[in-house]
This record gives C-alpha cells, sequence and structure tokens, in this order.
C-alpha cells in the first residue's frame, strides 16, 4: 500500500498506470497457475468474523487505528485524514466490516476514511492469510488488505517487508493487485502481476483475496485462483518475509497510485470485510 512520495498527478501518468496494470494482468494470463499446486494440511489458527450491531467499534483486543493524515499523506500524498470514528470504520450489523471513505473536510483534508491494524495484537508467519471483500469503486479510491513486518519500528519501511495481497485502483473496477515492497525494490520497483474478473466487477460481490506463504515464495490468489507465485530467487534484493507480519485494511482517498478523485466519483464509498481467516500447516 505504502508508494515513495509522489506530488504529480497528471492525467498521462495516471492513464500509464492503468495501462501498465493491464499489462501486467495479460502477463500472469500467460502462466498455468492451475498446475501442480501442492496439497496442505492448513488448520485455522485465527479469525475475525465481524459480528455484532450496526454501528458498533472494532473489537480493540484485536484492532487498532492509524489516525491523521500521516507523513505527506503516508508517503503516498493522499488525501484523507483517518479517523476512529463510527462513521468510517464501525461493524455493518450483517456480520461486516464497513471501512466507509467520505467527502468530508476534516482538520485540513477533504476527505475522512479509516485504516486499521493488527500491530502489537496479532501477527502471523506464514501460512494461508486470506479475506471474504467486497470492494468500494470510482476514480481515486484506494482500497487494500496487506501485512508489514513486526520489525517496521525498528528497521523502517521497505526494510520491514510488505505483503499487498489486495490493492485496487477504484477506476479500474475489474482488476486487483497483488504486490511486495522489500529493500531494493520498493515503490515503483515493486513485484506484483494483476488480475483481471474480466467483464465483471469487484464492487458487485464478495470475493476471496488470500495468499499462501512460506519460507521462500508467496503465492496470491482471487476466488482460490491462484495467479501469481513469487520466489525468494526472484527479488532483486534482499528476502525479508521469513518473520512474523501484521495486518491492514484501509481505504485511501487519492494517491499516487490512484490519483485524483474526480466529479464522477461518488462518495462514501465502503469497503465491505465478511471474514479474515489465517491457517497454518499441521
Amino acid at each position: 500500500m505504502r508508494y515513495s512520495n509522489q506530488t504529480k498527478f497528471m492525467k498521462d501518468l495516471f492513464q500509464s498506470g492503468a495501462i501498465l496494470t493491464v499489462l501486467l494482468f495479460f502477463s500472469a494470463c500467460d502462466k498455468d497457475n492451475t498446475q501442480n499446486l501442492p496439497e496442505r494440511d492448513y488448520s485455522l489458527i485465527w479469525s475475525e468474523e465481524f459480528e455484532g450491531n450496526a454501528g458498533e467499534s472494532l473489537d480493540s483486543t484485536i484492532w487498532t487505528y492509524d489516525i491523521g493524515t500521516g507523513d505527506n499523506g503516508w508517503g503516498n500524498a493522499e488525501l484523507q485524514y483517518y479517523r476512529d470514528s463510527p462513521d468510517n470504520v464501525s461493524l455493518d450489523g450483517d456480520g461486516n466490516l464497513a471501512i466507509t471513505a467520505r467527502n468530508q473536510s476534516f482538520g485540513s483534508s477533504p476527505f475522512t476514511s479509516g485504516r486499521i491494524k493488527t500491530k502489537n495484537q496479532f501477527s502471523t508467519k506464514f501460512g494461508r492469510i486470506e479475506a471474504n471483500i467486497k470492494l468500494p469503486y470510482g476514480p481515486g479510491v484506494w482500497p487494500a488488505f496487506w501485512m508489514l513486518g513486526d520489525n517496521i519500528d525498528n528497521v523502517g519501511w521497505p526494510q520491514c517487508g510488505e505483503i499487498d495481497i489486495m490493492e485496487a485502483r477504484g477506476q479500474l473496477p475489474s482488476i486487483t493487485n497483488g504486490t511486495i515492497h522489500g529493500p531494493g525494490y520498493a515503490a515503483g520497483a515493486s513485484i506484483g502481476e494483476a488480475y483481471s474478473l474480466g467483464n465483471d466487477r469487484f464492487d458487485k460481490d464478495f470475493h476471496i483475496f488470500a495468499i499462501e506463504w512460506g519460507e521462500d515464495y508467496i503465492d496470491f490468489f482471487v476466488d482460490d485462483f491462484r495467479y501469481n507465485r513469487i520466489t525468494a530467487d526472484e527479488v532483486p534484493g534482499e528476502w525479508v518475509y521469513n518473520k512474523s507480519f501484521y495486518m491492514l485494511l484501509n481505504v485511501a482517498v487519492g494517491g499516487g497510485f490512484v490519483g485524483f478523485p474526480t466529479s464522477g466519483t461518488p462518495f462514501p464509498q465502503t469497503l465491505l470485510v465478511d471474514y479474515i481467516r489465517v491457517y497454518q500447516e499441521q
């Protein structure tokens, strides 16, 4: 989710990013990712099912909040102010987490939204991490389900490592991306691929976004289809994924990855999460 600081959102750069994503998708389709998937003896070790009443706050023994505008828009020149208000982060009463981006001024920011994390509450190493999610949409809307290394406070980013299980450009509602960032391959040099639903859209229904993660590889899945594998020998720098990572969910507004919202971007926009489940091999 984090990218290097970018202050230009020129239309031609924005369009180039969209074209790059589509090209990466076609590259991914060239691989035969349906064959030779190993059998794994996974057992559920942790889950968050988001049961509760509408408007109820999240379980504070699991989740904490990032608050404010961060360092230059969280390093991405994003436009939102992250809050812990139920207007932005709460249960919806139907078994879902709702993270809502609003066209609402707060502080010096023109938008509000939410960013939550399990830092210092729950982290995991290896196994399968999955979430059933319905995405928001619209130009300038940037949802993500991702992970950061537990040692971020000691070594910083990108040395800590980052795994983007799902991130999407709201203006491309049929496409999501799975990416890793590490030392020597972060920001614009990150490693990943995109996955497309074709004529369908990720904002129309829930889809399962997952990784299966081992000592020297990370596999990326949508609805149990593996669309990419990244291995330790593919990265141009250090492989930093042999330690525990914590999880994050957020909806950013603006930033170098998606560009500005437009007059045609409908607000509010909500990321709905049915569940998150973590499995490990026995």
